[in-house]
């Protein structure tokens, strides 16, 4: 196994985002680089999870967003996120990728990359390890179909998020077998619990204050969240916050005939 400071080099397909330039508007927060994550080398992200994280900078943040797509409020962070000319990741459920296809593909046409989270958001260490191998297998296919028109195992962004982060040893190594990177988050919203936006706002740009950087985890199907997002885009843009976004460094391997 590599030691951790190699494998978080080897994980920096260091690549220098421009998008400040491909922006039509001045004054946009904008994506400041790119970083590709290779599953092989770092399989499992997100320090509330795992021991490690991604290599960020001091004040760079990772913008996730769980859970959808929902286009009410999907439709309203998209729009957020392309007033200031910044890429995030959406980590969708299977069952709503398959029931708002047209919006699955904005997402991606958008820029922004797509990671799996589940078919429907079952916690999967409550259930059986098959089932559960189900749960995201299906999950996969359904958002392979949702993007593409065909459906396989094998997701062409490999980045995943457990529900809850409830994973378990067993999952999380067949997961890396697959070459499947785990998110976690290293900080959050807490957008689950009702509050105003204002409040949200107030939470979540203190742990980020304290904390310093991170892969931040938010919920595009929450009408707060979508209310306060071009505030707390605002606030990155004048506490001089970077938003990094991630694609993942190698291509999935075709799937097998069968899949």
């Amino acid at each position: 196994m590599l030691p951790l400071k190699s494998a978080l080099l080897a994980l920096v397909v260091c690549t220098t985002a421009a998008h400040a330039a491909d922006c039509p508007r001045k004054d946009t927060l904008g994506t400041s680089r790119v970083l590709m994550v290779d599953p092989q080398a770092t399989p499992r992200v997100g320090l509330k999870s795992f021991p490690q994280t991604l290599p960020l900078a001091d004040k760079e943040v990772v913008l996730t967003f769980d859970d959808g797509p929902f286009p009410p409020t999907t439709s309203r962070v998209l729009a957020a996120l392309a007033a200031e000319c910044v890429q995030a990741t959406f980590f969708l459920i299977g069952k709503s990728a398959e029931a708002n296809p047209v919006m699955v593909r904005r997402i991606a046409a958008e820029g922004h990359s797509i990671g799996s989270h589940t078919w429907s958001h079952r916690i999967l260490d409550r259930i059986s390890q098959p089932e559960a191998i189900q749960e995201i297998d299906r999950g996969f296919a359904a958002d392979e179909m949702a993007l593409h028109g065909k459906a396989s195992r094998v997701p062409s962004t490999p980045f995943f998020r457990f529900p809850g982060f409830a994973s378990t040893p067993a999952l999380l190594a067949n997961l890396q077998s697959r070459g499947v990177a785990v998110f976690g988050a290293d900080l959050w919203a807490s957008d689950w619990n009702p509050m105003t936006p204002e409040q949200q706002l107030q939470l979540l740009t203190e742990r980020l204050d304290y904390a310093g950087k991170g892969i931040i985890l938010m919920h595009d199907t929450k009408v707060q969240t979508a209310k306060m997002l071009p505030a707390f885009l605002q606030y990155l843009r004048r506490n001089n916050y970077k938003v990094v976004h991630i694609l993942a460094a190698q291509p999935a391997k075709s799937p097998a005939p069968d899949q």
